[in-house]
């Protein structure tokens, strides 16, 4: 299918025919069972097909079904190894491909927003698209001024087509359930549709992005395109080469990994304190590696490239300091400070009483990555800390179940989140703490200013490769072998 399928019949019919799908596949899988086949081999069978339907149809639709794809793409580290296989290479080309629109779809927008004569704006402009997105897709193009833009142009229905995909996964959100256990989905699709209005907005994206361009003109190692142009369902900023993300994840050194890791969990932290705005969609598909000067630099000299601006949560006074606060007193084992706030800031109702010494058991695992120096985030890891919370066995699940998310920190847990997700894809060597130390108010206490020097990313990790999750790289390098 090349356009966007905008009849809410049609597109209601293909989401609803997904939970009837996995309904199906369970039964042919119990069929095979029963005909001797062993419940191993039908298991990796029923996962494959079950992945290639999924992210088939969630590609094809794009709008709010690919958004919530993507969203769930950087949680595929939580699942089991025996689940993710079959799953991560349908996630990885759903965050960096889908069907385009017909290029007289294209230009029949173009017209409509930039005018009859829009092809004077651009020396060169080139009708297949680039990379596609949730509400969009881009075009490489040259500018009247000679600058090589990316173009963005918006699916026409794109926005009734992202409240009627999410209006209808949330209907079946507890099938849709065990894809990422620990995770609950029916939030994450509440949130995604109070962000589609701002999504959809292009004059809202380019004043994000350009306030994060002009903050990081200068910046040594992260680069943001800057606006061209921008009008309606239409969207013109510099274009950025370099290598994307899923690339590095796929096939990257240890060092380029661990540089890619480095400069997002900066970029997670710094950009609150820097523009007052917090990058919401930290998805690979919106990452790039920049080699720069030379393709032969060494890792350390490359730059993160950061894209798509179109969700921001906005934090005129950077992220709460609250929240590195309570970190600093957690890794402190203060527990009956770390409880005291947490019920101040509403994480526990007036109506709950919970032991703050469980409350800090709880939470030490989680931020394991800020006790050391250096931290490598692994799938490993990362599936230890999903079982753990997601086991309905777990003391950590029946405590969790007791914990609330105040509206105010949802949309911050959850680029924190995904932001980890994307550590672990990676399996980066992060140096975590000096990142909290020179960017999250209230991390380190008064009498030591944050941010007077910025960490040395570029630091050698020391030879043990620092303290790692569950497994380090080259345990999961075995595991994959074996």
């Amino acid at each position: 299918m090349s356009d966007l399928p905008r009849k809410a019949v049609t597109r209601t019919a293909k989401l609803a025919a997904l939970p009837l799908g996995f309904a199906g596949r369970a039964t042919w899988g119990l069929g095979k069972r029963i005909g001797g086949r062993s419940a191993e081999i039908v298991g990796r069978e029923l996962q494959q097909r079950t992945a290639e339907q999924l992210f088939k149809v969630l590609g094809e639709l794009k709008g709010g079904a690919m958004k919530f794809g993507q969203a769930l793409s950087v949680f595929e580290s939580a699942l089991p190894e025996e689940i993710a296989g079959p799953y991560r290479a349908a996630l990885t080309k759903l965050q960096e491909a889908a069907p385009p629109m017909p290029t007289s779809t294209v230009h029949a927008v173009l017209t409509e927003r930039l005018g009859e004569d829009w092809r004077e704006l651009f020396e060169e402009f080139e009708d297949k698209p680039a990379a596609a997105a949730s509400i969009g897709q881009v075009h490489r193009a040259v500018w009247h001024d000679g600058r090589e833009v990316a173009v963005k142009v918006q699916y026409p229905g794109a926005g009734q087509a992202l409240l009627s995909d999410l209006s209808q996964l949330s209907r079946f959100a507890r099938l849709l359930g065990p894809l990422i256990p620990g995770m609950d989905i029916k939030p994450l699709i509440t949130e995604l549709r109070d962000r589609v209005s701002e999504e959809l907005d292009y004059g809202l994206e380019a004043e994000a992005q350009q306030a994060h361009a002009e903050e990081f003109a200068d910046d040594p190692d992260v680069t943001v395109p800057a606006v061209v142009h921008q009008c309606e369902q239409v969207l013109v900023t510099e274009w950025l080469e370099g290598v994307p993300l899923s690339e590095v994840i796929a096939d990257g050194t240890d060092e380029q990994r661990d540089r890619a890791g480095q400069l997002l969990a900066r970029f997670l932290f710094s950009g609150p304190a820097r523009t007052g705005l917090l990058h919401a969609d930290p998805h690979p598909g919106n990452f790039r590696l920049l080699p720069g000067d030379s393709p032969d630099a060494p890792a350390a000299e490359w730059r993160l490239g950061v894209l798509d601006f179109g969700t921001v949560d906005r934090l005129p006074d950077g992220l709460p300091p609250t929240i590195g606060t309570s970190l600093r007193m957690t890794l402190d084992g203060e527990a009956e400070a770390v409880y005291q706030q947490l019920c101040d800031e509403g994480f526990v109702k007036e109506s709950i009483d919970l032991d703050p010494d469980a409350v800090l058991e709880y939470l030490l695992p989680i931020i394991e990555p800020a006790q050391v120096d250096a931290f490598t985030f692994t799938r490993g890891w990362m599936r230890q800390q999903a079982t753990r919370i997601g086991d309905p066995r777990s003391p950590a699940y029946q405590l969790a179940k007791r914990l609330n998310l105040p509206p105010a920190y949802l949309l911050i847990h959850r680029v924190t989140l995904s932001t980890i997700g994307v550590l672990c894809q990676l399996g980066a060597t992060v140096r975590l703490r000096d990142e909290l130390e020179a960017w999250m108010p209230g991390f380190v206490p008064e009498e030591e200013p944050a941010g007077a020097d910025l960490p040395d990313v570029a630091a050698s990790v020391p030879a043990d490769r620092a303290k790692t999750g569950a497994d380090a790289r080259a345990e999961e390098v075995e595991e994959s072998t074996a």
